[in-house]
């Protein structure tokens, strides 16, 4: 394979995801990934999840830009990687999330869409 030259790393450094209330979104992500939280160090315009990879994850209300406008999106932000994607499934119905696109299964590979608070859509995936 031939590379280029570049001085962007190809690497995802971070995700933001916009939210409408940055106390709730905490609190509802790191209950989702089962992270401990306190809430009296959630403070705007931003929030990063504690994750445990070499990619961010940041919530972001937006507080210093009036004019933002929200529209959460109806396609796939990105994926959370789970082992048992029918243990997940069940996790996610029983906090009552909503979901949106039931598990489909492709060979080994499954995945299933659910929503945030906000209505973005996010996937949980095997792979």
């Amino acid at each position: 394979m031939n590379t280029l030259t570049s001085p962007i790393a190809c690497k995802i450094n971070n995700v933001f995801i916009h939210v409408s209330n940055l106390k709730e979104s905490v609190h509802w992500y790191c209950d989702l990934l089962g992270i401990e939280v306190n809430q009296d160090e959630v403070v705007s315009p931003v929030y990063n999840i504690p994750v445990t990879s070499e990619t961010g994850l940041t919530l972001d209300d937006h507080t210093f830009d009036p004019g933002f406008e929200l529209r959460p999106s109806h396609h796939v932000l990105f994926n959370f990687y789970v082992k048992d994607i029918d243990e997940a499934y069940e996790f996610v119905k029983a906090k009552g999330i909503t979901i949106v696109k039931e598990i489909e299964r492709i060979g080994s590979f499954a995945y299933f869409n659910f929503h945030d608070p906000d209505g973005n859509v996010l996937m949980i995936c095997n792979n």
